[in-house]
């Protein structure tokens, strides 16, 4: 069945406010049968809208002379139409070679560049794509089949803002057939890309092989997946406006932080858990390409698990997630641990470290075996004459200016500097335990030196073990 290409197109900008009327508009053209249908549709509506078209077409210099033609094209069109035109010519190879994109990737970014640098030319409000319903039909395959979750299937908008301009897809919810027609019934002339029949492309493989093979189990497959689009847009909407008030709700935020509370977060369903997650790494600008689903998942587990008081996952270089007992942060840079310091009386048993997520066994006893005692020291515990120190004693974090005595060498050394000798990484060096006596003196960097204070000896009477053990 025939359709009035002209009024459909019509009926949708003025539903959906795809263009408002006066307003300035950007036409990507390629030269092919759905960009030139676009530009001739627009063209016929614009006295109606008072629009003002602008014809831009980029040549990416990948087909030689026949990039160069469709340029030419594109320009004796606008002419003829008697529309400003604007070619861009980009040697989208080069770019490849200098930043390792793919083919298709690169196109798009330099094409999509030069197009809202048109916009900003022109003062224009909208920048129009010939996007159409095969297409859309095609993306969601597409991303089905790469592995994605409801939002993906939402697939392309009609509209969105990017940067200053609207993004416009008229042609949307039309489909191929249908445009082909109009230009066959308008006598339209248009260039054929050859590269539409190269397999090596992702898309292409979807519309020349996948797309028609899936079409013999139901042959309308394009318009069955363009309701699933439509219907998982609104329940996307739905639940994107419960997940914005779940965050106003339960999220503060801080500089380049946001922080809850644990029992706030368990309570929500599992989709506002993974939606709130997604929204809160977008509230800290850190990309989409951030938002795998093993991510989102790693992150609400680590929220959700119990007997867990201290803990910071690095989820990568731009996120960490810190968890302080019940409450939760997610900050865009390495925490910074905070100074600690506990006492060990002659009553202390153990002693928890939650800093490093171990414990402390404290040891009071006399002398059985020196020689024994000797033989059980490890980089975990160390024994200590008693008599030997002044207490009371201390397990606390390092401090600027910090020295030890080591065990076995003549003179002292800044802890600091055997860290790095060691090669320590950074975040273990704020946390690691030092044991220090009343006097200041470093006597243990627990599981790393001991120093040449207070050891055991013949003359030892009474005996303190500390083990060093992780939970």
């Amino acid at each position: 069945m025939e359709i009035d290409l002209v009024a459909k197109v019509r009926q949708r900008v003025t539903e959906e406010k795809l263009a408002d009327s006066g307003d300035v508009v950007v036409v990507a053209v390629s030269g092919g049968p759905d960009s030139v249908a676009l530009l001739h549709v627009l063209f016929a509506l614009m006295p109606g809208f008072n629009w003002k078209l602008v014809v831009a077409h980029v040549n990416h210099q990948f087909r030689g002379a026949e990039s160069d033609g469709e340029a030419e094209f594109v320009m004796e069109l606008a002419k003829k139409l008697g529309l400003p035109c604007e070619i861009g010519v980009i040697d989208v190879p080069a770019y490849i070679e200098e930043t390792a994109l793919n083919g298709q990737a690169a196109a798009r970014e330099k094409r999509y560049e030069f197009l809202h640098q048109v916009a900003e030319d022109y003062g224009a409000q909208r920048i129009a794509f010939a996007h159409h319903a095969d297409d859309q039909a095609e993306t969601v395959m597409m991303r089905i089949l790469r592995g994605t979750g409801p939002s993906g299937l939402v697939g392309m908008p009609e509209r969105r803002r990017e940067k200053k301009v609207e993004l416009i897809r008229p042609f949307l919810r039309i489909y191929k057939s249908d445009i082909v027609n109009y230009c066959a019934q308008h006598h339209i002339t248009y260039c054929k890309d050859s590269s539409n029949e190269l397999r090596k492309y992702f898309r292409n493989q979807i519309r020349l092989d996948v797309m028609p093979m899936l079409k013999q189990y139901n042959e309308h497959l394009p318009e069955s997946l363009n309701r699933l689009t439509d219907m998982m847009r609104a329940e996307d909407d739905y639940l994107a406006g419960e997940t914005e008030r779940v965050l106003r709700r339960i999220v503060t935020f801080q500089e380049a932080a946001c922080r809850l509370q644990r029992s706030d977060f368990s309570g929500l369903h599992v989709a506002l858990q993974r939606r709130l997650i997604k929204l809160i790494l977008n509230c800290l600008c850190l990309g989409m390409d951030r938002l795998e689903f093993n991510r989102i998942e790693s992150i609400r587990e680590l929220i959700l698990q119990d007997q867990v008081s201290n803990q910071v996952l690095q989820v990568d270089d731009a996120l960490y997630i810190v968890r302080e007992y019940e409450a939760i942060q997610f900050q865009a840079s390495a925490p910074s641990p905070k100074p600690y310091a506990y006492a060990i009386g002659s009553d202390t048993d153990v002693l928890n470290l939650p800093e490093i997520e171990a414990k402390l066994l404290c040891s009071w006893m006399p002398v059985n075996s020196l020689e024994t005692a000797a033989l059980l020291s490890s980089a975990t515990d160390v024994f200590l004459d008693l008599d030997q120190l002044q207490l009371p004693l201390v397990l606390r974090s390092r401090r600027s200016g910090d020295r030890l005595e080591p065990y076995g060498l003549n003179g002292s050394k800044k802890v600091k500097d055997m860290f790095i000798d060691a090669k320590m990484p950074l975040s273990r060096r704020e946390v690691i335990p030092l044991l220090v006596d009343a006097s200041g003196q470093i006597l243990w960097i627990a599981g790393f030196r001991r120093s040449k204070h207070a050891l055991v000896g013949p003359d030892t009477e009474r005996v303190l073990h500390l083990k060093l053990v992780l939970k």
